[in-house]
């Protein structure tokens, strides 16, 4: 009862050993909008989902993308609506009903008191991380040591490696009925015995510490309370005197150490209890007498209240000194603890209050009277006093009503100066920007409708894509010499007399064709054929023509047995589909002669599996067997081969080439640059010819798709994969990743458009073109030369990258440009700025980009 009862504080509710209860999680006691999270997978595993032993939603919370090690973004934020004293945290894992398998190997704890300050908490020994689970359904309890003080508590999830966490927790404690908010102290000493120094400094204060202490909470309040002996040795295996903090008097020329306590609201304060050493033998006492003042509002209290408490130098015991505050109301105490000796050490100091009910002028109690029983004349707490009851008051009304009048005229001056400043500011922006407004605005409009229609409706027909297309396209304004409006050009498309029939037909099922001025469709503007992949939509943007030649060719790679392949790991998933990292065995015996295989036979060969899911639609299922017949006549040493298929019963499967190093983004993200500091940190490095040489071998790998007309269009390091002796093949794999979800740009919802990495015509246009492949290799060679250690333009948001290719379109030298990284000499640096030009027929070839860097 004493823990839960609001109106008195007992000692026993900051005891740790005591103060355990759950504070509603898995009760239901705190309510969903209590319960937050920095993102989340999705709304089945929104933040409300989080509570210990539920299993309501997928199971738990779940962030939106893959933690990674050093990356503590995200969080799950509990709000207990006023201070709790919290002891003990419980963890667990999605288990869903033997479904989910993901959870936290380890996690940090965040805490605020207030929802500005945030404090990261440490153990005793100073360690952030807390061991979490190791599966999916065991609830993981750990005690707080030392136990914490807030309102505001974050779980955030900790990896040492690349994996999906989801989370379920649960907080123990009870109630922060003391109101202390903060106490403000001078910086614990060491005291040095004969035999061994003695540390007695606040090892757990989380406010700031230099001098003094200020604006935070530690030992003083952690609820353990010191040994009688502090030079013995602690049961938390930390130093002699832990538990207290010490001051010698030879410090204080005053002879006193002040201390002072901020509070949550205006209090009535009963008693100040104090847990001081009396060890005399060590020349420690307690305070010989205490002075406190008293702060109810702005003001201090002239008159302060003194204590003097027996002296027993007796019984050198640890002991508690109470201290009567006579009902004092305050919301701040400041106390001046005066030496009785040499040392003065506290380990713990706790009030009892009420919560003030009734104003602070109320006089204090008559003589004779128990202090919380007001007379039978006097008002009770729940009344204000009446001027009449109280002879003092006196109110000169005639002064009160001119300064009131002069105050309200001062505030109508300034709201009025300060409102004509901010009309003027704006009707200034309004001029400046009128000409720009529609611009951006249709821009905007059009990324949006566009991006729909080019991602999701690659089946319509194109009347449907141009009823779509017309409306937001019509109003832009013309795109100058090189560029018409897009809807005006679409509708021009069947006029088009001109073009090869097959190339017209091609031209009118896609849904972002446009045309060059000349009337002859580019390969990969007008004429493009989207396939939809596992991933809802395959990278390679492929030619209509080129399709169309492929189409009477019979697919040139063989069956390959389920029943050999072992999952060893799922790299992503995707609208339809997964992909799987699998081991094959036997694979050397399905590879045509032309292939250079570098594996033994009776060695299992990494591979990675495309799976088409059973249930995917009928045009999903066509276009998986078109990516694969495309796939199959892709042979480049630096394009991921095509292996072999699963086609003869469900789910559909595509097995392709996956190096042993992985992505080139995780790869570099692991090294560092040869160095000192490499050296220092005994980090593994590459150098930088091989830097450039992996750069050189990428753009090998787009001079040929280029050559067969192919357009990437996610050209980027997590789509390269790294082999042997710095072996790079480009792929197609990264949108499936959630590791990389990140990367994307998400319209409804999902993954589609990799903005930072797309050219200024692809995102505002739709034009997707070897041009707009050379401005994406440019941005990777970026990353490259970056180590993969930052997102391109990292410090804009989506939408400021998408304001930023406007500034391309517009040309008045405002566009950003990504800064060149440090290892990059001018001369490369150079070749990115010309991949990033604005005039597409500017940029250089990915045979003259090979040819450089060869170079």
């Amino acid at each position: 009862q004493q823990l839960h009862t609001p109106a008195k504080v007992g000692l026993c509710c900051c005891v740790p050993g005591v103060c355990r209860y759950p504070l509603g999680m898995s009760g239901g006691q705190i309510q969903d909008e209590d319960i937050s999270a920095s993102s989340q997978w999705s709304e089945s595993t929104a933040a409300r989902y989080g509570r210990l032993d539920f299993e309501e939603g997928d199971g738990a919370w779940c962030p939106e993308i893959t933690v990674e090690p050093d990356n503590l973004k995200e969080f799950l934020q509990i709000d207990l609506r006023s201070l709790h004293f919290i002891t003990l945290v419980g963890t667990q894992g999605r288990h869903a009903g033997g479904i989910g398998n993901e959870f936290a190997q380890m996690y940090k704890i965040k805490y605020s008191r207030d929802g500005s300050r945030w404090i990261s908490w440490r153990n005793r020994q100073g360690e952030q991380v807390i061991e979490g689970n190791r599966n999916t359904y065991d609830i993981v309890l750990k005690d707080l040591e030392p136990p914490i003080i807030a309102r505001f508590v974050r779980f955030m999830p900790v990896t040492d490696h690349s994996m999906n966490v989801c989370m379920r927790v649960e907080l123990y404690g009870c109630e922060w009925l003391d109101g202390l908010v903060s106490y403000n102290a001078p910086a614990g000493e060491q005291m040095n015995l004969p035999s061994f120094p003695v540390y007695v400094n606040d090892s757990v204060y989380d406010g700031a510490v230099t001098h003094s202490m200020t604006e935070g909470l530690g030992q003083l309040t952690d609820g353990v309370f010191g040994l009688d002996d502090f030079t013995s040795s602690h049961v938390y295996k930390a130093w002699p005197g832990y538990d207290y903090v010490g001051w010698s008097n030879e410090s204080f020329p005053g002879g006193y150490v002040e201390i002072m306590f901020e509070f949550d609201r205006i209090r009535n304060f009963t008693t100040m209890k104090v847990h001081c050493s009396n060890m005399f033998s060590h020349h420690v006492k307690a305070f010989r007498q205490v002075l406190c003042h008293f702060r109810s509002e702005s003001d201090w209290e002239p008159s302060p209240l003194l204590f003097s408490p027996a002296v027993d130098e007796e019984n050198p015991s640890a002991r508690f000194v109470t201290v009567s505050l006579a009902n004092h109301m305050a919301s701040a105490i400041k106390c001046q603890f005066y030496f009785a000796d040499t040392w003065m050490l506290f380990s713990e100091i706790t009030f009892q209050s009420d919560t003030a009910m009734y104003n602070t002028t109320l006089a204090p109690p008559k003589a004779g009277l128990p202090p919380n029983i007001p007379p039978a004349h006097t008002h009770s707490r729940s009344t204000l006093p009446s001027p009449e009851d109280d002879p003092t008051h006196k109110v000169d009304d005639s002064n009160t009503r001119i300064l009131i009048g002069c105050l309200v005229a001062i505030i109508f001056i300034l709201v009025a100066i300060i409102v004509i400043m901010l009309w003027r500011q704006v009707w200034q922006k309004m001029l400046e920007k009128a000409s720009r407004r529609m611009l951006d605005d249709e821009l905007i409009t059009s990324l949006s409708i566009q991006s729909e229609t080019f991602v999701y409706n690659h089946n319509q027909s194109s009347a449907a894509s141009e009823q779509e297309s017309n409306s937001p396209y019509e109003r832009i304004f013309p795109l100058g010499s090189d560029y018409q409006e897009p809807s005006r050009f679409i509708s021009k498309l069947p006029d088009l007399c001109d073009v090869p029939a097959s190339t017209s037909a091609a031209a009118s099922k896609s849904t972002t064709a446009t045309v060059a001025q000349d009337g002859v469709p580019h390969y990969a503007e007008a004429d493009v054929v989207n396939l939809q992949g596992v991933t809802g939509s395959n990278t390679y943007a492929i030619p209509a023509l080129t399709m169309d030649l492929l189409s009477g060719k019979d697919v040139a790679v063989e069956e390959f047995p389920r029943k050999m392949l072992t999952f060893k790991e799922k790299l992503g998933e995707g609208q339809f589909g997964e992909v799987h990292l699998c081991e094959a065995e036997g694979m050397q015996k399905f590879m045509d002669k032309e292939f250079l295989f570098d594996v033994p036979e009776d060695q299992l060969v990494l591979v990675a599996v495309k799976m088409l899911r059973s249930d995917a639609n009928k045009n999903a299922r066509s276009d998986f067997l078109k990516e694969i017949k495309i796939m199959s006549r892709l042979k480049d040493p630096n394009i991921i081969r095509l292996l072999a298929v699963c086609i003869c019963s469900d789910p559909l499967c595509m097995i392709t080439e996956y190096m042993e190093n992985g992505d080139l983004n995780q790869f570099l993200s692991r090294h560092e640059p040869e160095g000192q500091l490499a050296l220092i940190s005994n980090a593994p490095t590459v150098s930088f010819s091989n830097l450039c040489y992996m750069a050189a071998q990428i753009a090998s790998g787009m001079k040929y798709l280029s050559s067969l007309n192919f357009v990437h269009r996610d050209l980027a390091t997590r789509n390269c994969l790294v082999g042997k002796n710095f072996t790079i093949k480009i792929a197609d794999f990264g949108m499936s990743r959630n590791l990389y979800s990140g990367d994307y740009y998400r319209i409804q919802g999902r993954a589609v458009l990799p903005i930072r990495w797309m050219s200024w015509e692809s995102i505002l246009l739709g034009k997707f073109t070897t041009a707009s492949d050379v401005w994406a290799f440019g941005v990777t060679l970026w990353e490259i030369l970056n180590f993969c250690k930052e997102q391109p333009y990292s410090q804009l948001t989506d939408e400021q990258v998408i304001e930023n290719t406007g500034e391309f379109f517009r040309d008045q030298k405002r566009q950003i440009y990504l800064p060149q990284p440090g290892l990059c000499p001018d001369s490369l640096y150079k070749m990115m700025l010309s991949c990033w030009r604005r005039n597409t027929k500017e940029r250089p070839s990915f045979q003259e980009i090979h040819r450089a860097l060869l170079e």
